[in-house]
């Protein structure tokens, strides 16, 4: 039996071979109408050509990291109607909650007692402020919960709530888990926390291994929001015996800014727990834009967006800034597009800011860095790099609109997580985001990239081959 199978196969390879490479592009043609993926045209070309050269090794990858956007049945979005128009053509705040709303955001609503905390020690006494008072409801979603001195202080604060009678939910990323030493789910649970994975790693191919939940807040009873680049572990906060602190930007705020929080948390809960949430989804208010009054618009990103929204809203800004862009970020890999655009910005006057760490916690990341860093350096803009690890995400258009979250200035933050930022527009707001970046920029070195060798050409080049996974 065995000798006629072999004969058969040595007759009809290619024909076989055929079939499978067949099989492999409809399906990379299908998913990429259906999902309606957006690729640049080089990794398109890359999985056509591997598919039909390598299609038993492709395939499977493809299932794996070839998605980068959900089924437009499982995408839901908190969109309104109305649509804010501009004022005239210098009105930036007015431009992004117009371009947020075609692609289809909620429109900008209100928020009350911003606090933009200066260091990981104001971040930390927010955090368990909003657990402590919330008498209802606590929502917590985030990357990493550190099984660290800081992830038993929070566990323990949310364990003692859910005794207290309050209704506790975690959402954690189903890879992120996984870091800072997998914290102790079940005793969470065994508290009464309830607990889901954000598509746990080794569990949900089919809905994408590589796309991650990076969004972090915590809602409290539906009405206060904190927000901003900090996982749970100590080195985002205060630091530990073995670990520094990192520099991080986070707020907290209250109001309705804050229900639309908590439906987005609602939102991507029941998306995670592969079932309608309990609790009725809070329908964030359409609020009319009133001068004088402070307005706020989250910006959540990633593959439950039919657009992709962060980018598309920096792209635009650096083409609609007059007066600078000064940006705080992790990891600066970004895409050509993005690259073009503030270089472009640069050349016209508008004095770009690029603030980093020297080094990151992410070697890969730091080599990938330096081609467009030479290209914003002979545009005239002016690059900072700080001595410690800097870990916060923000963007400042003008005077008009901060950007701050969860997103980095790289293609995974901008092309693959679900990411969540939030726009604010109220001046004197705008400019305090920008006091808190300008701190960062005191503290570091001015940065002039030299002409690397071959050698080093190289090697970046194949790093930023990755970028999309750094």
């Amino acid at each position: 039996m065995s000798t006629a199978w072999e004969h058969f196969l040595e007759r009809n390879w290619l024909t076989l071979h055929a079939v499978v490479v067949a099989f492999g592009l409809v399906v990379y043609v299908m998913a990429s109408r259906a999902l309606y993926q957006r690729r640049h045209p080089s990794a398109a070309i890359a999985w056509v050509v591997m598919l039909t050269l390598l299609p038993y090794v492709a395939l499977p990858l493809y299932f794996m990291f070839g998605s980068r956007k959900v089924p437009l049945g499982q995408r839901r979005a908190l969109s309104s109607t109305t649509v804010v128009r501009s004022e005239g053509p210098d009105d930036l705040g007015a431009w992004c909650r117009r371009l947020a709303g075609a692609m289809g955001l909620a429109n900008a609503t209100s928020y009350e007692r911003l606090h933009i905390h200066r260091d990981g020690r104001e971040a930390l006494a927010a955090l368990r402020e909003l657990i402590e008072g919330a008498t209802r409801t606590i929502d917590l979603c985030t990357f990493v919960f550190a099984r660290d001195a800081l992830g038993r202080d929070i566990g323990e604060r949310l364990m003692r709530r859910a005794h207290d009678g309050v209704r506790v939910r975690v959402l954690l990323d189903g890879f992120g888990v996984w870091l800072g030493g997998h914290f102790d789910l079940g005793m969470l649970r065994a508290a009464g926390i309830e607990v889901v994975k954000f598509v746990p790693a080794l569990k949900s191919a089919v809905r994408g291994l590589n796309l991650r939940n990076h969004r972090k807040m915590l809602i409290a009873d539906g009405a206060r929001f904190w927000s901003g680049g900090r996982n749970l572990a100590e080195e985002y906060f205060e630091g530990g015996p073995q670990r520094s602190a990192w520099h991080d930007l986070s707020f907290d705020a209250a109001g309705p800014l804050a229900r639309q929080a908590q439906q987005r948390f609602d939102i991507d809960w029941e998306y995670a727990a592969l079932r309608p949430a309990e609790r009725g989804a809070i329908v964030a208010p359409i609020v009319d834009v009133v001068d004088g009054e402070p307005l706020a618009q989250l910006i959540p990103s990633g593959p439950d967006q039919l657009d992709d929204t962060v980018h598309a809203l920096l792209v635009s800004g650096a083409f609609m800034a007059r007066q600078r862009i000064l940006a705080v970020t992790p990891y600066f890999v970004p895409d050509e597009t993005l690259t073009m655009a503030l270089t472009l910005a640069a050349r016209r006057g508008v004095a770009v800011d690029l603030v980093m760490p020297a080094k990151s916690n992410h070697r890969l990341a730091d080599m990938a860095r330096y081609r467009p860093l030479r290209d914003l350096a002979r545009a005239g803009a002016r690059l900072w790099r700080t001595p410690h690890m800097v870990h916060a995400k923000a963007v400042v258009l003008d005077d008009a609109v901060a950007l701050v979250g969860s997103a980095n200035l790289d293609a995974r933050s901008l092309f693959l997580n679900y990411e969540l930022m939030v726009a604010f527009y109220r001046e004197e707001d705008v400019r305090a985001f920008a006091t808190w970046i300008e701190g960062e920029r005191a503290l570091a070195r001015p940065y002039r990239p030299t002409t690397p060798g071959l050698v080093r050409d190289l090697a970046e080049g194949l790093v930023l081959w990755l970028a999309f996974q750094l």
